[in-house]
């Protein structure tokens, strides 16, 4: 290993990861159900949830209003009656239902027809390219939030600026900029066990820690063990939910649950991210129920259960689903959708320009679709991404972040209040 470009510290539970850091950066050492929109105060988080494998935006937000939804889905599409209805055209699939109080007030927008003008129906490709920001080029080396990180450095100094949770750094928070990987906030700490090897680097890291006053591989270590610490002196092992708020029993129940605690923590989190898996359904997809229904249903609960949880403090909160396309508009012949290109994504918090469907809506006409076959993008991610980090997040300086797209605030789909 080049001790010099890259280190990686795994703690139990927790990972520091940094690629190529530069110097300067690491020398710095009652939102209650009825969900009250009340003014910012505190500090800009971003949550980002990615639904891998290609939800079907065409489900997950019905547009019951087109009489082709109904013709080109005779077995999956969502019955008129069961959908939730938003604005007379456009509805929330029956198992996004708890979300409706959110969508009712105004914290809760919907972005469709988005996605990638890159028309990969490869999930790799098309994922790679949503976490880079740089779609049809494989080449890119790091991912748009790990270079707004690097680029709006000012005033974060903290372990806890970016962290993705679970078991592995993903290519959205790859670069340059230090990131923490967190598996489970319970199983943190800087254990030896019965793991000779991992007990050597410990060790090693420790002496360094302990002896070593400049030089870049001893600070990132110092990094590591202060997130530790950190970690330590909050004890996660001891949180209690606030404000009634119920999560769901699941992988992302538990992690929004964790996502809430370090909020609370007031550690520095800036932005959160993580995955939301299982949303690839080619076959007995389902209508109203079945394997999609479920999948939102889980959605929905933890959304509401973590908006719930934080309370006063998703003022200063955006949480942001994300998925690499959409579904076609055709179900076929196994009763499931393949991929598509387009699709859509939630935007909830304090900061939300809500109740409204964002985007251009295109139609579903077979002559206004992709191909011949897909629901059309009309907003390329990179402007709702970009509008986020430039309106919630405060960014100043994101020329780089999208480098082969000019942000211009003429695109930026409005989900963030001005």
């Amino acid at each position: 290993m080049d001790v010099t470009r890259r280190v990686f510290l795994r703690a139990g539970g927790l990972a520091l990861c940094s690629f190529g850091l530069d110097p300067l950066f690491l020398n710095r050492a009652a939102y209650a159900r009825r969900a009250p929109v009340i003014g910012r105060s505190g500090q800009p988080i971003l949550i980002c949830l990615f639904q891998r494998g290609a939800v079907d935006g065409l489900n997950m937000i019905v547009p019951h209003g087109d009489a082709l939804y109904y013709r080109e889905r005779p077995r999956i599409a969502v019955p008129r009656q069961a959908v939730v209805d938003l604005n007379g055209y456009f509805g929330f699939h029956p198992s996004l239902a708890a979300l409706k109080p959110w969508w009712d007030n105004g914290s809760l927008g919907v972005m469709h027809a988005v996605g990638s003008p890159d028309g990969s129906r490869s999930h790799f490709d098309a994922q790679d390219y949503m976490e880079t920001g740089t779609p049809g080029r494989k080449s890119t080396p790091d991912g748009w939030l790990n270079r707004y990180c690097s680029h709006q450095r000012e005033h974060h100094e903290t372990p806890f600026r970016s962290v993705a949770f679970g078991p592995e750094l993903p290519r959205i928070l790859s670069g340059r900029a230090p990131s923490l990987a967190i598996a489970d906030l319970h199983a943190f700490g800087i254990r030896a066990g019965n793991r000779p090897a991992s007990d050597k680097i410990t060790r090693a890291f420790e002496a360094m820690y302990e002896g070593a006053q400049t030089g870049l591989l001893a600070t990132s270590a110092q990094e590591g063990f202060e997130a530790v610490r950190m970690l330590k002196s909050v004890d996660p092992t001891r949180y209690s939910p606030e404000n009634g708020a119920d999560y769901p029993r699941s992988p992302l129940g538990r992690t929004l649950l964790q996502i809430a605690q370090l909020i609370k923590a007031d550690l520095g989190l800036e932005i959160a991210f993580a995955d939301v898996g299982g949303w690839d359904t080619h076959v007995n997809q389902g209508a109203g129920d079945g394997q999609l229904a479920n999948r939102l249903r889980d959605l929905s609960q933890a959304l509401v259960a973590l908006a719930t949880d934080l309370g006063e403090r998703m003022a200063d909160v955006v949480v942001l689903t994300m998925s690499e396309f959409g579904r076609t508009v055709r179900e076929n012949g196994s009763a499931g959708t393949d991929h598509g290109h387009a699709t859509a994504m939630l935007v909830l918090g304090g900061p939300v320009q809500g109740g409204k469907v964002l985007g251009r809506w295109p139609g579903l006409d077979p002559a206004n679709r992709f191909e011949g076959r897909d629901l059309a993008v009309t907003t390329d991610f990179r402007d709702l991404f970009g509008e986020i980090l430039d309106r919630h997040l405060g960014g100043t300086e994101l020329s780089g972040v999208f480098p082969d797209h000019e942000l211009s605030p003429a695109r930026f789909p409005g989900v963030i209040k001005g």
